[in-house]
């Protein structure tokens, strides 16, 4: 009956059920299972929307450093938390995950009174979870108001891949063999499969592994922390690239200013570091940079919506922009249903300052200098004074934060001395903008709740879009 109903098991249960709703008996099955096992984990109780309702909305990377900064705990269909079990069949980094929670609970016994393991079958990527576990077992919580950052040089230019992408990626359609053979007739690689396998092929060029190296050390240089390639000797991918990153720092005269340490050590050698208040450079390859740039900041502000990604282009450009998009969608709907956007804008915020400051380096702009100067003031007013948007409808949202925003800058720019005549031009705008203050947030306010037309989700309209992120009309006014 599935399979007449066109069921596809990699489609989620969420697709499950839309085809055999009208089937009462399968239907009861599913609630039968449902009632007799242990609850599962909910991506949206609200909304009935378990953990296998959608293969792609549940992202290792956002998923297990909320679950570990919980202290293990998930939701369930009702809402409430609970001990949650977490089963990651990944061969490398889970536990970094697994040694967060440990490091916590060891210390703070009563905020996890019943943190348990993960469960990996694992020897590489997974064991960036397990160790981050066992930390947090030993240690406790972080202390957000003193804790360090870890910041991370990934290499991912010209596609260099470590896990593979949708091009490279196959399910074995049989028992056989898969190979990479090169133009001249070469075997490269060859590996039996079983049906069913799902099979990546990536790739890693010498210009950008070597570019990598060098925003390694020039990164190290600036910012004077420790720094850590997170690099395997035992994992052939790693063992490579070591091949490549020891003579570099040798003749860089700098091998006593770099670590390079397995995925487990390096984990738990960054959250020593962190805890203690002070910085770590995180040089990893793509798979790491992925999944450090979320663990990090979840475990310290919940979200990785506050991180800054800075992405250093090999012919001198550079590419600014938010840490996370993950969520995003999840953001649209509640907007086109409630009309409260809760995206964090914070990481754009960060971006544009620094591209600002990017700007005046490379072009010897001053005057963008000042700007980007003045950004990262309006940037630190929005943390000092919590001007983040709410996830609850009626509460402030992201339009509120980019009022708050443009306030800030306009307010340093018309402060500061380093440019009189964007002090003069910012003086009467940041005035505008204080004087508006009632009303501009009282219109903010108006616009919430009914439903937002926006023309379409993955292709709104320019004017409604606008209409409803442009909703007080004295705001745009002044900004106009």
């Amino acid at each position: 009956e599935l399979d007449a109903a066109g069921v596809n098991p990699n489609s989620g249960m969420g697709d499950l059920i839309e085809r055999v709703k009208d089937n009462a008996d399968i239907m009861a099955a599913i609630d039968a299972v449902t009632a007799d096992r242990p609850a599962m984990y909910m991506v949206d109780s609200d909304k009935g929307i378990t953990n296998l309702h959608v293969p792609s909305d549940v992202i290792i990377d956002a998923s297990m450093p909320a679950v570990i900064r919980a202290g293990g705990k998930g939701w369930d269909a009702a809402g409430n938390k609970g001990d949650t079990n977490c089963v990651i069949p990944d061969n490398c980094y889970a536990t970094i995950y697994d040694e967060s929670i440990n490091f916590f609970k060891r210390t703070v016994r009563w905020m996890y009174p019943r943190l348990g393991p993960s469960q990996t079958s694992d020897n590489c990527y997974a064991t960036i979870y397990d160790e981050s576990i066992n930390f947090f077992k030993e240690n406790g919580a972080m202390d957000v108001s003193t804790v360090g950052s870890v910041a991370n040089v990934g290499l991912m230019a010209q596609k260099a891949e470590e896990y593979g992408s949708h091009p490279t990626t196959f399910e074995a359609p049989a028992d056989g063999v898969i190979r990479v053979v090169l133009a001249n007739g070469e075997i490269l690689h060859s590996h039996d499969v079983e049906g069913g396998d799902i099979w990546r092929a990536c790739t890693a060029k010498m210009a950008p592994i070597e570019n990598w190296i060098q925003l390694a050390l020039d990164r190290q240089r600036l910012a004077g922390s420790e720094a850590i390639f997170w690099l395997d000797a035992n994992r052939a991918h790693d063992a490579e690239l070591i091949k490549l990153v020891e003579p570099v720092l040798q003749a860089a005269g700098v091998a006593d200013k770099f670590q390079i340490m397995a995925p487990r050590e390096a984990t738990r050698q960054s959250l020593i570091t962190i805890t203690a208040g002070k910085d770590s450079i995180a040089i990893t390859g793509n798979v790491l940079r992925d999944y450090l740039t979320d663990l990090f900041p979840i475990l310290e502000l919940g979200t990785s919506a506050k991180m800054l990604s800075i992405v250093k282009l090999m012919q001198g450009g550079g590419l600014f922009e938010t840490g996370a998009g993950g969520s995003a969608p999840k953001h649209v709907q509640q907007l086109v249903e409630q009309n409260h956007l809760r995206w964090d804008s914070m990481g754009e915020f960060c971006a544009l300052g620094e591209s600002l400051n990017f700007l005046a380096d490379v072009k010897g702009n001053a005057k963008a200098g000042v700007l980007g100067v003045a950004a990262e003031a309006a940037t630190q007013g929005i943390l000092d004074n919590n001007r983040s948007p709410s996830r609850k409808v009626g509460e402030p949202d992201n339009r509120d934060s980019h009022y708050w925003f443009a306030r800030y800058w306009a307010d340093a720019l018309a402060a500061q001395s380093d440019d009189a005549g964007l002090a003069a031009e910012f003086a009467p705008i940041a005035k505008a903008l204080a004087d508006g203050e009632e009303a501009i947030l009282a219109e903010l306010a108006m616009a919430q709740g009914p439903a937002a037309n926006i023309g379409g989700y993955f292709r709104p309209d320019a004017a409604l879009k606008a209409k409803v992120m442009r909703p007080s009309a004295t705001l745009n006014a002044i900004i106009d």
